[in-house]
């Protein structure tokens, strides 16, 4: 890995869909140099899978993050999926898991339920997610397309207008509409691991005050060591970032934590990294066989 192949892992994680081409002009490279260093990268493993990721509001669930100590990923998930469907799971270093799941309802009961079912663990924070105000208003025809990328977020335009046997104007117009849905993330998964010379890392912050001051403030500081774009929720950003120094990492977190308006920000270096769509599948499948024209959902 050098610093070529970290910016073009950078904008494949901000969105997959992004062009080989394009990728190479904001890079000063050539296509077919982006094509050449993403294959390599797949090959060795960095690159595991591009991926849709959809944050649950967006199909009309709720959403609660646990902070586990252990890291036995099967464990892990036996226990979370007695409570919800998995979101995710990132085993981090420390011997700590960041993970989330699924609810449709009755989140402060669901709550109290993993506390008593995850008892082989010993869990150091449950928290439900503040509603980050996603709104949606997907068609049909909008979950079909999305059905279709899941599968293969980067396919042509022309293969998925022969596949869902629409047309290619559809087909952009609700690439597009789904791009501009900020619940709606083309990304991809990468081995964090195999990534040598680079040590990718996240800080999750809890916020006091205002939300849109600190973030400007915070990519004034922060935005050269970026990996991905900050994730915003109402009380919450979270920095996904990448430093080739472990004392770096360090001294930019206890920065973080300085800033105005931060109640509080933890470190997290993750070992691995697993996105979980079955949720997704079954809620379009559910959804197919509705009368209804539009899936929304109301936030607060």
């Amino acid at each position: 890995m050098d610093n070529f192949d970290i910016q073009i892992l950078s904008r494949l994680l901000n969105n997959c869909r992004e062009s080989d081409r394009q990728i190479g002009i904001e890079l000063g490279m050539s296509g077919g140099a982006v094509n050449s260093r993403i294959r390599k990268m797949q090959k060795l493993e960095i690159i595991e899978k591009f991926v849709v990721k959809v944050e649950p509001p967006v199909l009309g669930y709720g959403v609660l993050y646990f902070v586990i100590s252990g890291e036995n990923m099967k464990e892990v998930l036996e226990q979370v999926s007695l409570v919800g469907e998995p979101h995710f799971v990132a085993p981090c270093v420390g011997g700590i898991t960041v993970c989330s799941i699924i609810v449709k309802e009755n989140l402060e009961q669901k709550i109290e339920l993993a506390k008593k079912l995850m008892k082989d663990f010993k869990v150091l924070s449950i928290f439900e997610a503040e509603n980050p105000g996603f709104k949606t208003n997907l068609t049909k025809t909008d979950l079909q397309i999305l059905d279709e990328l899941i599968k293969d977020p980067r396919e042509k335009i022309e293969t998925l207008a022969k596949n869902t046997r629409m047309s290619t104007k559809t087909i952009t117009r609700c690439i597009d509409k789904l791009q501009k849905n900020e619940g709606i993330q083309f990304t991809t998964v990468y081995d964090p691991k195999k990534i040598k010379k680079f040590i990718p890392y996240a800080i999750i912050t809890w916020i006091e005050g205002d939300l849109k001051e600190t973030l400007e403030r915070m990519n004034k500081e922060f935005s050269n060591a970026y990996l991905q774009i900050p994730f915003i929720a109402k009380n919450q950003i979270v920095l996904f970032l990448y430093s080739n120094n472990i004392y770096k990492i360090d001294e930019l977190t206890q920065k973080v934590r300085n800033l105005k308006n931060i109640k509080s920000a933890d470190l997290f270096i993750p070992k691995k990294i697993s996105f979980y769509d079955n949720w997704i599948k079954k809620t379009i499948i559910d959804f197919k066989k509705s009368s209804k024209l539009h899936l929304t959902y109301q936030t607060n």
